[in-house]
């Protein structure tokens, strides 16, 4: 059973996609119009998955990403936007966003989305990968100095790098002759090892060393 809390300041869009998601078997514990009640309230409903507007009348959603996971390190934020600006996307993910989804996405698309993101996966409108992963790749290429690099077993660098290549958990278990969990605990033990929160910054750090290749 996996947890969702609804951020969305439009009412029947906030009812509408609480009703699809309880429809789709997942239990909707909250569902607010405002970044800071989600922020207060997160700690105590422990949300799995939080569907987010990034357009709030109170705070951005960014500094609600930022609060929500500060509070819920294991907490998955999808955002739901109307906006697919470069800006706006790459705000999100950097904040700790899991993924970006435009609100022209079909429900189907949408509610896989939600089952992706709880499953550990980095979810994007289709483009929007290419456009966080382009920055990335700038970054990555900026100069500078950074402390010596933490010492990954095999299978976690094997793991690691088809988690760069953009592969789900399920393809990388069916690629490992691995099961689910088994995958899932590497990249939890890689992020513990990386001091890393989730999957888009361990992507980012895949492609810093070159993994993704």
């Amino acid at each position: 059973m996996v947890d969702v809390m609804v951020v969305d300041d439009h009412p029947m869009w906030r009812d509408g996609v609480a009703r699809d998601l309880t429809d789709a078997g997942y239990t909707v514990v909250a569902a607010v119009g405002e970044g800071a009640q989600a922020v207060r309230i997160g700690p105590s409903v422990r949300p799995d998955v939080v569907v987010l507007d990034l357009q709030l009348p109170d705070l951005s959603g960014v500094d609600v990403i930022r609060g929500l996971v500060a509070a819920l390190p294991q907490v998955r934020v999808l955002v739901l936007s109307a906006s697919g600006e470069q800006q706006d996307v790459l705000d999100a993910v950097k904040a700790g966003a899991a993924g970006y989804l435009l609100k022209s996405a079909a429900r189907e698309e949408f509610l896989d989305a939600v089952r992706r993101t709880a499953e550990g996966d980095a979810v994007f409108t289709a483009g929007l990968a290419g456009l966080v992963l382009g920055e990335y790749r700038r970054l990555a290429a900026a100069p500078g100095d950074g402390p010596e690099a933490p010492r990954l077993s095999e299978r976690e660098t094997e793991v690691l790098r088809l988690v760069a290549k953009g592969l789900t958990y399920r393809q990388i278990a069916e690629r490992l002759t691995l099961s689910h969990r088994t995958v899932q605990n590497h990249v939890q033990n890689t992020l513990g090892k990386l001091q890393l929160h989730n999957r888009v910054e361990l992507v980012r750090y895949a492609i810093e060393q070159g993994l993704d290749d």
